[in-house]
């Protein structure tokens, strides 16, 4: 049974950027450009929507992160983001300020 975006979306949780940085150690993690839906996204590559997803690489709305991002992020290890997996990826984007909430 393929995963609805509305199924997706109740999956859609927070995490710290410690927590995520060993799937991108492992290859797995990508950033969403935040003009996109994190659950919209999730619903395309488990489709295996190949056309969407080429179109989104290219336009760099989604893709792995930058060195750039990654020394930034590397320097606040509690910066935190939005999280969903959709094996074998692990698809984020960053919060903005009013969107964040604390962690214990």
């Amino acid at each position: 049974m393929q995963a609805t975006k509305d199924d997706l979306a109740l999956q859609v949780d927070q995490a710290r950027w410690e927590w995520l940085q060993p799937h991108h150690e492992r290859g797995v993690l990508l950033l969403v450009d935040g003009m996109l839906e994190l659950a919209e996204v999730g619903e395309r590559i488990a489709a295996d929507d190949t056309a969407c997803v080429q179109s989104w690489l290219a336009s760099r709305m989604l893709g792995r992160p930058t060195p750039e991002q990654l020394a930034d992020w590397g320097h606040e290890p509690g910066r935190q983001f939005s999280m969903l997996v959709v094996s074998p990826f692990v698809l984020i984007q960053e919060l903005s300020a009013e969107n964040k909430t604390k962690f214990a």
